[in-house]
């Protein structure tokens, strides 16, 4: 039985986005309850489907419960903030749409608050969720002054940042210790948009839930990233129209670096976005946070492409936006075309989409590749159904020249005397043997941004305890490093890791892997800084890195640990490979190679 008579009524706070098909399913576990003394408001935070919600709501006709909801998503907080001020219950209880309770749940957490000193309640989950906190669908606790941190602060799937910590800190919380309730595991969910281990991340957040303005956005399997910050200086500027200026359409999405399109607004060129809903938590898509850059609606594109009326169709950049730039290009052959691919045809083939990119390199007006060795192998593999001449070579996910401007650092090895190396990104390649033989040998590793995820992003976690334990001092773990900081932070450093991989095309393309052809969006990162970067030798193949950093000499290409260990002695002895680095890491900006990306526009008008 509840021990406390004030705590008998209940506030339910029932937050719903895109999940009307669960409403009902979470609304009938409501009216089930044992303890029958609650308030509800389902609290629809601008949902596609609002009639969708309204119709479940309706169903109900029951007083106890209402509905507010709003046309445009506002975040969870400020959702949560929403339902909170409109219910006036001293116990708070959540009840997210998609999630559900067993009968006893309400009453159970009530018996775990009888005791005032007890200000949250906590019950266990019919299957586990796997995060460091606890789930909406678990907790009850008593009404503070405490409010939910909203979009404007942070984005985040961590509810200990956004509200559990701070409502914790003021008493005792417990464990009922039963299984009262439900989360429930679908693609849908709010975390798996945010976390990169289920494929989200920052982009794909932004894309569900068509958010608008820049974001502070943390996931637990991820680092921090406060584009707020980041882009303010792009933000803050004036871009006036050329009356020359192009109309540009980009299609699909900007991966990495996105604000280097704006070095065509500096040129007086319009641009406006189309972005694809299939990307990636890195590949960044509209509404973009630096501002500048108009959307069409996705929902409505054919239509907004009429009304635009472009000059220019320019389609980027990974195998993720290959199916809506051919959906554009079949909408729209009469309009020039340029498709701009970096990665990979692999990929493609893969996920049965080789037609589509195929035909997109046929058809397109012109073509750029990231590599000479990739825009050879489309003329290889599609011989005979592409014009060579209208295939060129310009890497489409280049940083903008603006963050070279900043100071660098001393190098960690003049106070040492050791080597210190970086990886930005995933560590390919990498492993604890070979981290451990480098310590041996007095190379330090830094490892920047690794993330928590399933695959190849998160492999390195099955071998950093080995490394670390067998090499303490010599292995370090960084946060991940935004691009604003990239000269200042890794400037210290000597020299950095390309991916670590070994070609065996033996100089046939035909066999060329994706390593082969690819150019490391960590490549330009290393030469902002300053830094010659290691690549594994990788004789009689064909590897397109390895061929430019032979040739401008920045590369530090290497056989084993022991030659590793010997490239970088010479090079504090001499830095020369970091002279060819801060030479070299001008062309490797795109607005180096903006002007020549204009002359394309141009040359396929009609």
């Amino acid at each position: 039985m509840v021990g406390s008579v004030g705590l008998r009524r209940v506030a339910v706070l029932i937050p719903v986005y895109d999940q009307s098909a669960f409403l009902s399913r979470c609304l009938e576990s409501l009216l089930a309850q044992e303890l029958s003394q609650w308030e509800a408001v389902v609290l629809d935070d601008g949902s596609p489907d609002p009639q969708a919600v309204r119709a479940a709501v309706g169903a109900v006709a029951d007083p106890r419960l209402k509905l507010l909801g709003w046309p445009h998503n506002r975040g969870l907080g400020a959702t949560l903030n929403a339902g909170i001020d409109a219910t006036s219950a001293a116990v708070l209880a959540y009840l997210p749409a998609d999630d559900v309770w067993s009968p006893d749940h309400l009453a159970r957490l009530l018996d775990a608050l009888a005791d005032p000193s007890i200000v949250v309640a906590r019950a266990a989950l019919a299957e586990p969720s796997d995060t460091s906190y606890a789930q909406l669908v678990q907790v009850a606790h008593r009404r503070t002054d405490d409010r939910w941190t909203e979009r404007a602060e942070l984005e985040t799937d961590d509810l200990d940042r956004l509200m559990w910590r701070r409502v914790s800190a003021r008493g005792s919380c417990v464990d009922t210790g039963r299984v009262t309730c439900a989360w429930t595991r679908h693609p849908g969910q709010r975390s798996r948009a945010l976390r990169e281990a289920f494929d989200g991340g920052l982009n794909v957040f932004r894309t569900r839930y068509r958010v608008a303005e820049p974001l502070r956005f943390a996931s637990t399997d991820g680092g921090d990233v406060d584009e707020v910050a980041r882009y303010a200086r792009f933000r803050d500027r004036s871009y006036p129209t050329s009356p020359d200026g192009l109309e540009i359409l980009v299609v699909g999405e900007l991966a990495f670096n996105p604000e280097r399109v704006l070095a065509l607004r500096e040129r007086g060129h319009r641009l406006t976005g189309l972005w694809t809903a299939d990307g990636l938590g890195d590949a960044t898509v509209g509404p973009l946070p630096f501002g500048h850059v108009l959307d069409l609606d996705r929902d409505s594109w054919q239509d907004g492409v009429r009304r635009l009326r472009p000059d220019v169709l320019w389609a980027q950049l990974n195998w993720r936006a290959v199916p809506l730039a051919a959906a554009v290009r079949a909408a729209f052959p009469q309009l020039p075309f340029v498709w701009h691919f970096k990665e990979a045809p692999q990929r493609s083939i893969a996920r049965g989409e080789w037609p589509l990119l195929a035909h997109l390199v046929c058809s397109a007006d012109a073509c750029l590749f990231a590599t000479a060795e990739e825009r050879d192998w489309f003329a290889l593999a599609l011989h005979g159904r592409v014009d060579p001449d209208r295939l060129g070579v310009l890497d489409g996910d280049l940083p903008k020249r603006d963050w070279l401007d900043a100071p660098a650092t001393a190098k960690l090895s003049a106070e040492d005397g050791s080597p210190h190396t970086a990886v930005v990104g995933r560590p390919s390649g990498l492993h604890a043997a070979w981290l451990l033989d480098l310590a041996r040998r007095g190379v330090h590793t830094h490892l920047y941004g690794q993330v928590r995820a399933p695959g190849p992003k998160g492999s390195w976690t099955a071998w950093l305890d080995e490394a670390l334990s067998g090499a303490p001092g010599f292995v370090h773990l960084h946060p991940s490093v935004g691009p604003e900081s990239w000269v200042r932070e890794l400037s210290r450093y000597d020299a950095g890791w390309l991916h670590r991989f070994r070609s065996d095309n033996g100089g046939d393309l035909r066999r060329a892997s994706w390593d082969d052809l690819n150019s490391p969006a960590r490549l330009p990162v290393l030469l902002a800084a300053g830094l010659p970067v290691l690549q594994r030798e990788n004789p009689g193949s064909l590897v397109s890195v390895e061929r430019v950093v032979r040739r401008d000499a920045t590369g530090l290409c290497y056989r084993s640990a022991e030659h590793v260990a010997w490239l970088l002695q010479e090079e504090l002895s001499t830095r020369s490979a970091a002279a060819a680095a801060r030479a070299a890491r001008e062309r490797h900006t795109f607005d180096h190679h903006a002007d020549r990306l204009v002359r394309v526009f141009r040359s396929v008008l009609r």
